[in-house]
């Protein structure tokens, strides 16, 4: 199946991850792979070609993609070998008791630093547009407000251990005039 790259879109583009293509970039230029994924902002594809010693990993920059060729779907010990490049994500198991005190700390750092927050089951929603899920670290929020959810974020960085202890420990430069607002900028030692 031969398309313009740009023009198929990133519906199309997820579609073909995995599968072996041909890429034409630039002037007669060929390169071959898997697709391992891409970048839905640059149309950057990136192909890894599976060598006896291991593998090669090629980006291949979406402004000089012009065309991708599909050449054959992937087997099992393929898809197996290309998932090792992205391991899903691995928590920490926590029980339900670190769970409710974790929960309960965010809530009460972010209520602290004047932020809105709403218990909804096991979920913090924060000022009506995020939404925080355990194991409640900064890489635990969702939001489409990508400036409320960089000041959230970067706010759960920077939370003490316990609610009990000083919200503002060394390092950390905080509005002495007693507004109660947390200045997020960081001072190095």
């Amino acid at each position: 199946m031969q398309r313009g790259w740009l023009q198929s879109g990133p519906l199309l583009w997820l579609c073909d991850v995995g599968k072996q293509v041909k890429v034409k970039a630039g002037k007669d230029e060929e390169l071959r792979g898997w697709l391992l994924t891409v970048d839905p902002v640059s149309s950057s594809l990136v192909l890894v070609t599976f060598k006896e010693e291991g593998a090669t990993v090629r980006v291949v920059m979406g402004h000089a993609v012009e065309e991708v060729t599909i050449l054959q779907e992937a087997d099992q010990k393929t898809a197996a070998q290309l998932r090792i490049f992205f391991p899903p994500p691995t928590s920490p198991h926590l029980d339900q008791e670190e769970l409710r005190r974790r929960r309960g700390a965010v809530r009460w750092w972010l209520e602290k630093n004047r932020v809105p927050v709403v218990e909804e089951g096991d979920e913090l929603r924060v000022a009506g547009v995020l939404i925080l899920t355990a194991p409640y670290g900064p890489e635990d929020c969702r939001s489409s407000n990508q400036i409320i959810l960089d000041r959230i974020q970067r706010l759960i960085r920077i939370q003490p251990d316990t609610p009990e202890t000083d919200p503002d420990p060394a390092g950390y430069s905080r509005d002495r005039s007693g507004s109660g607002y947390l200045d997020l900028s960081f001072q190095l030692k």
